[in-house]
């Protein structure tokens, strides 16, 4: 009698009755505690781990979503600073060409002051230099005419 469930032969393919009924209760005895016991914690990891993942990834973009913010607001902090620094750059360099007007100005002052003692002091060393020259002259004439003539001169007074 052939005990095979399969009426052609396909080799160890084909069990037969005895060994169909063996397989299925060594099945039961394996898959039933593993079933109970390993499989349900099996389950229950697999499950913690993926809220683990999912709340990593959960914290993970809300550490994304505060870099984000932090970027966002020093980003705001570094135009603040370079708008403070143009501000800066520009009312220095309003003031530095202040100040260089006002030096020019104050030069010009103290030029048009020495110029005007200068010119002054000039003068006055002129008219006592042309008095001086002007005796000088007299006396040189007197002295030249009376050496041509020959004899003193006597000056008559206007």
């Amino acid at each position: 009698m052939n005990d095979n469930l399969l009426p052609f032969d396909i080799g160890p393919l084909n069990p037969s009755g005895y060994g169909l009924i063996l397989s299925l209760v060594c099945f039961a005895l394996v898959f039933f505690p593993l079933s109970r016991w390993l499989l349900p914690h099996a389950a229950r990891i697999q499950e913690e781990r993926a809220e683990r993942i999912e709340g990593g990834m959960e914290h993970a973009e809300r550490v994304r979503a505060q870099a984000h913010a932090l970027r966002e607001e020093r980003e705001a902090l570094l135009a603040d600073a370079r708008h403070d620094a143009a501000r800066t750059r520009q009312r220095a360099h309003e003031e530095g060409t202040a100040l260089i007007v006002a030096a020019r100005e104050d030069g010009q002052r103290e030029r048009e002051r020495i110029l005007a003692a200068g010119t002054a002091s000039i003068e006055a060393e002129r008219t006592v230099a042309v008095a001086a020259l002007r005796a000088d002259a007299e006396g040189w004439g007197r002295v030249l005419a009376e050496r041509i003539i020959g004899e003193p001169l006597t000056i008559r007074s206007k």
